[in-house]
């Protein structure tokens, strides 16, 4: 059990003499800084709020919280569902969406220098105007990519692209002792030593800041076309993904998705796009694919051979979308599923297991049954091409907060071991943070965990930074 130290008047008049971004105390400090966008794990109240400038604002900050031993949590936009962007221990929370520049291109290497607070979404916009492509694709466009690089989220182009951890060249990072390193380069491949990048990436802002990224970037491919897919049953929906790849297709993105959660987005939305019923036969259940390439007459090919396959094996139908304004409406629906959730009801909680995709409807299947003698209801969508799969439970019984926690917590250790016996994993990309904390050291075995203990030691020997995250250190 770690004891940190109060914030005395003293060392807040130090941090105000220490950086050049404003700093705020107490009722200065806003309420959206005080949680993140999953309210059941809870909020915390950082004692002081600063806005970074610069990798020497982070660095004078950590530098006096270290050597007062006061915890430190960088936040990004706050749009995470693990609790990771909490400040659960109070102290000094650093604002890093005020460091937000796009720096420079490197296009001869195919590289951009960016600071932590730029969104994705800002990022996206920027790279294709100049005919190029971020290819790493989470749902959430307005999170930071400092907090994309935390969380090494992978989002619906990973099928494809890989994750944001395949396009992370290099990074300066500030250490919880306040000193300013470099890890990894511009160039392509490395074998120097262990990669600290790669362990800075998915740690979840526990082993040190990062305040500047150089990200690989790609041309922007000239076509793209998205195919909504319909079935009668799940099973055979999600029963088709692993033929696509057998039939060496090379899809973007491949997306699952039901029909109460597609009906719920469409209401939330005002529009819809999905198809309910085809010659008297109802969807219950659909897939998002889309293609992209240069060759637009190759990427038709592909979608024919797709059409083929799918109907092969239970489609009910395939509808192409190929026009800019058809695409935006098919996926539409499903960037609005978490905001429609949460517009319906009162209670949520979330996984993002991982398992192998020939398994994803055996996994599914067991979900749903399991869910059967619970009080809330289960609604599941994912990414069907890399078996990422996000299941949400939900309720309206605000009366029954302490039921639902309480069952939620039982149905979330019989998901994750079930996951586990597939050769799946906790998380696929929205992280461990405080609110899943305690499956992984169920799940990942005393081995494992001491291994991640022993890491956290290394970086942060006075256990201040991000505390009681990803990993607790008794």
């Amino acid at each position: 059990m770690n004891n940190y130290n109060a914030i005395s008047e003293d060392i807040i008049a130090q941090l105000r003499d220490a950086v050049s971004g404003k700093l705020y105390v107490g009722d200065e400090v806003n309420e959206d800084f005080f949680h993140d966008e999953m309210p059941i794990y809870g909020e915390g109240y950082p004692d002081c709020l600063i806005d970074a400038q610069s990798t020497e604002d982070v660095a004078a900050i950590m530098k006096i919280c270290n050597e007062n031993k006061i915890p430190v949590i960088a936040r990004g936009a706050g749009t995470g569902l693990t609790g990771a962007g909490v400040a659960i221990k109070q102290g000094v929370m650093i604002n890093m969406q005020t460091m937000n520049k796009i720096l420079d291109y490197d296009l001869d290497n195919m590289v951009v220098r960016v600071e932590p607070g730029v969104l994705l979404h800002d990022l996206a916009e920027d790279c294709l105007s100049k005919g190029y492509m971020y290819p790493p694709d989470p749902g959430e466009k307005f999170a930071t990519l400092g907090g994309n690089v935390a969380t090494n989220a992978g989002g619906m182009r990973a099928v494809k692209y890989g994750t944001t951890r395949d396009y992370v060249r290099g990074m300066k990072v500030v250490l919880p002792t306040g000193e300013v390193t470099d890890f990894g380069a511009v160039i392509s491949k490395s074998s120097t030593g262990y990669s600290l990048k790669d362990l800075m990436i998915g740690s979840e802002g526990t082993l040190g800041i990062i305040t500047e990224l150089t990200l690989k970037i790609v041309p922007a491919p000239k076509t793209t076309i998205s195919l909504i897919v319909p079935f009668e049953n799940l099973n055979d929906c999600i029963g088709t993904v692993p033929k696509i790849f057998q039939a060496n297709l090379h899809p973007q993105a491949i997306e699952f998705m039901e029909r109460k959660i597609v009906l719920a987005s469409e209401k939330y939305i005002g529009k819809e796009t999905f198809p309910k019923n085809i010659e008297g036969t109802d969807a219950n259940a659909y897939l998002l694919i889309t293609f992209d390439g240069d060759d637009e007459e190759e990427i038709y090919e592909l979608m024919e051979r797709a059409a083929e396959v799918l109907t092969e094996n239970g489609a009910i139908d395939v509808l192409v979308a190929d026009t800019p304004a058809q695409l935006k409406e098919a996926w539409a629906a499903r960037s609005s599923f978490l905001e429609a959730i949460e517009s319906q009801y009162e209670l949520l909680d979330e996984c993002d297991v991982v398992v192998p995709i020939t398994k994803i409807p055996e996994y599914v299947e067991f979900v749903n049954k399991e869910a059967e003698g619970y009080m809330f209801d289960v609604q599941s969508f994912g990414h069907a091409g890399d078996g990422n799969l996000h299941i949400y439970t939900l309720s309206n019984e605000a009366d029954k907060l302490d039921q639902f926690k309480d069952e939620v917590n039982e149905f979330m250790y019989v998901i994750y071991k079930k996951a586990y016996d597939l050769g799946g994993k906790l998380s696929g990309e929205h992280g461990v943070g405080a609110g899943k904390l305690k499956y992984l050291k169920d799940f990942e075995g005393d081995i494992n965990t001491d291994l991640m203990r022993g890491i956290k030691r290394v970086f942060d020997p006075n256990m201040i930074l991000n505390p009681d995250k990803v990993i607790g250190v008794n």
